[in-house]
């Protein structure tokens, strides 16, 4: 994911947080109120899953493709965006990146060497329709078609993403995704691959993490087209809950044998004291960052998480929208990186604004907790977020089925003098994480599959290549790939079922 590189440079992780201002970090000694309180993960060994759960990995097309105009291929936001100088760290860009456009074959067969049964990628807009709408490029559609069948030829999933954030820089130059006009030009691009892929492929997300990208792209400026206008991403926020609604819809006109859901990125949050304030302001995190989009799309409504009125007139809401919004999805994406520490915010609201104007409407600080071990990007990794998150998740839906659509950490281990990658901390992580899990599925949670973040070592959007998250080591120079210790362990759990292997 992300998951990823926004995290580093704003403590709003995963992005649709409006912030006033980041918050320290909080230790052990300040225990935040609300958590979830059972055996620890480390205690809670062997634990089994379902005859029929998915094991697999995800990917996203612009962070492992390359082959950035190659065949046809459009320019992506991303794409200008890593041509600019400054934004990426070490001056990277994406345009060879995994090269899996042409080694998807290679790719392949790591997942198979893996036991891997689910393999979650995204679709290039830019790549399929180069200006995001108008002709197709057939070459492009082509792709996709040889990966899924390549997929299913090998005993694998296909587990489509349409968007995880490359938008054509065409569409941007229109207005990009405040110009609720894309809101019709998704739905199409999404009919367009169910039409063309929807006789293998049946499991659909229409968006990667939207409170990300829109937050990221339009509020702050941190991410592609950079703007920094509370308005923009207000604008953003509506066309892309709409855009939800219109693309469930136009996937199943197109597909018989559809399900449609999406992926939302969460964070628990819990209250940096005891108060009512901070009480407070994690309800409202909660529900702006982890919930919002689907909370949308289940009832048609956006909830109450401002400090004043719902800004229907500053989002472009209209008559009518409600129907739009709601549709019933066939189940939940959910990852899971790391728990938050939310403080009520101590100064008034600002007014709205252009250029960096803090938001004024969601007012709540953010930290980080200390009191587990952390990761290489300095992260705490607390496995038990991911039973806390899923048993959330699933009294919000009513028990859906949930996909675990990323989980991951950064650890920077190479190959040593025997040419192996040893990173027995990424082992450590998945094993507690799994086990947290399992726990979860023992208590009637409906989880029907993991997806580790991720099947290779990629190119990390503003952190280039400085984060390794990959189960399989990349040499990007050269294109080599070799199966960490922690690939070969992931792939035992999957053949056998169960973690303690």
């Amino acid at each position: 994911m992300e998951r990823r590189s926004f995290i580093k440079r704003s403590l709003a992780v995963g992005g649709a947080a409006l912030l006033a201002r980041p918050a320290s970090a909080f230790g052990a000694g300040e225990p935040a109120a609300q958590e979830p309180t059972h055996t620890p993960a480390l205690a809670f060994t062997g634990a089994r899953f379902p005859e029929s759960f998915l094991w697999g990995t995800a990917t996203a097309a612009h962070q492992v493709e390359g082959a950035w105009k190659d065949d046809g291929k459009g320019e992506s936001i991303w794409d200008r965006w890593g041509h600019s100088p400054g934004r990426i760290a070490g001056g990277a860009n994406a345009d060879t990146a995994c090269d899996q456009y042409h080694r998807f074959k290679d790719d392949i067969e790591i997942m198979k060497r893996l036991n891997l049964k689910s393999y979650r990628f995204s679709v290039s807009w830019p790549r399929v329709l180069p200006t995001g709408t108008g002709a197709v490029n057939a070459k492009g559609l082509d792709y996709y078609s040889r990966l899924t069948d390549a997929l299913l030829e090998a005993g694998i999933r296909p587990f489509c993403t349409i968007y995880h954030w490359d938008l054509p820089q065409a569409l941007e130059e229109k207005g990009g995704w405040p110009n609720r006009d894309l809101a019709g030009h998704f739905a199409d691009y999404a009919a367009l691959l169910a039409k063309h892929l929807g006789d293998r492929i049946t499991v659909w997300a229409p968006f990667n993490m939207p409170e990300t990208f829109t937050y990221y792209g339009y509020g702050n400026g941190r991410f592609p087209p950079g703007r920094a206008n509370t308005d923009d991403y207000l604008r953003a926020l509506h066309t892309v809950a709409l855009a939800q609604g219109l693309a469930y819809r136009s996937i199943k006109a197109a597909s018989s044998k559809a399900t449609v859901g999406s992926a939302y990125g969460m964070e628990p949050a819990f209250p940096r004291t005891q108060s009512d304030a901070d009480r407070e302001a994690a309800r409202r995190f909660h529900e702006l960052h982890n919930t919002l989009f689907l909370n949308a799309t289940l009832t048609g409504r956006y909830p109450d998480v401002f400090a004043g009125p719902i800004p229907y007139e500053a989002m472009g809401f209209r008559s009518g929208d409600e129907a739009v919004l709601k549709c019933p999805l066939d189940w939940v994406g959910v990852h899971y990186y790391l728990r938050l520490a939310i403080a009520a915010a101590t100064e008034p609201p600002k007014p709205r604004g252009g250029g960096q104007t803090p938001d004024p409407m969601s007012q709540f600080h953010i930290g980080l907790f200390n009191e587990g071990p952390k990761n290489d990007a300095g992260w705490e990794m607390w496995p038990q977020g991911l039973s806390y998150l899923v048993t959330q998740v699933s009294k919000l839906t009513g028990n859906l089925p949930i996909e675990i659509t990323e989980t991951g950490s950064v650890f920077a281990d190479g190959p040593g003098a025997d040419g192996a990658v040893h990173d027995k901390r990424r082992i450590a992580f998945y094993r507690d994480h799994l086990a947290e899990l399992a726990r979860a599925i023992q208590a009637g949670v409906n989880v029907r599959s993991y997806h580790a973040w991720s099947l290779l070592d990629n190119f990390e959007w503003n952190d280039g290549y400085t984060r390794r998250f990959g189960l399989t080591w990349v040499d990007f120079a050269s294109q080599e790939r070799k199966i960490k210790d922690s690939g070969l362990w992931y792939g035992r759990v999957a053949a056998a079922n169960r973690v303690d292997v």
